[in-house]
């Protein structure tokens, strides 16, 4: 699948705001500066769908984007960002919570994290709160063209044995560049095939 329509609907300050869900919908979250913006405009073949910049932080809303009038592509908040405040970092992590348990069209969640980096606490503990409420999801690894492909493999390798330490096995992942596009269409093609089967 290759995306050639990706509208943009509304942003949302919380659940009770979010569009109609009359559609399949799957959110893409991360810690703040995980490169989520840049992903989900390689993802659209749009440049400026989701608003990049240096700052980490810069997405404080719901953003739902309608693609190919047919499913939503989510881009929610980051967490960790440290420059936040006490009280808008928990305004913001009760805004994600919400969302994650009470969207009822939600079909999947891609949790993305820095290939570049090992096991943080803040992604361990966000994963274990999807599998404990039974909010399917997967990984995505991201910048994976700033690692040679050896160290990126040792990365891969010890995130996995951090995680089974919890998890019965790995969850699915995809590794990805927002710079080449490698694993964007894999992405598409997995939110596709659980489209497909969910119309079944």
């Amino acid at each position: 699948m290759k995306i050639k329509l990706a509208t943009f609907i509304k942003s949302s300050a919380n659940v009770s705001e979010c569009p109609p869900d009359q559609y399949p919908e799957y959110a893409f979250i991360g810690r703040s500066n995980v490169g989520k913006s840049s992903l989900i405009n390689r993802l659209t073949n749009q440049k400026k769908l989701a608003k990049t910049s240096q700052t980490p932080g810069k997405t404080q809303l719901i953003n739902h984007y309608l693609i190919h009038d047919s499913w939503y592509l989510v881009d929610l908040p980051g967490y960790g960002w440290a420059k936040l405040g006490k009280v808008q970092k928990q305004k913001l992590a009760e805004m994600i919570q919400e969302y994650m348990l009470k969207r009822t069209n939600l079909t999947g969640v891609f949790v993305l994290v820095d290939s570049r980096h090992k096991a943080q606490d803040i992604d361990l503990d966000f994963m274990q709160f999807l599998g404990e409420n039974q909010v399917p999801f997967v990984m995505v690894f991201t910048k994976i063209d700033k690692l040679k492909p050896g160290q990126l493999k040792k990365n891969i390798e010890a995130y996995r044995q951090e995680l089974l330490e919890e998890w019965e096995e790995m969850p699915t992942h995809f590794i990805t560049s927002s710079v080449n596009g490698e694993g964007c269409e894999e992405i598409l093609r997995f939110i596709a095939q659980v489209n497909q089967e969910s119309i079944q």
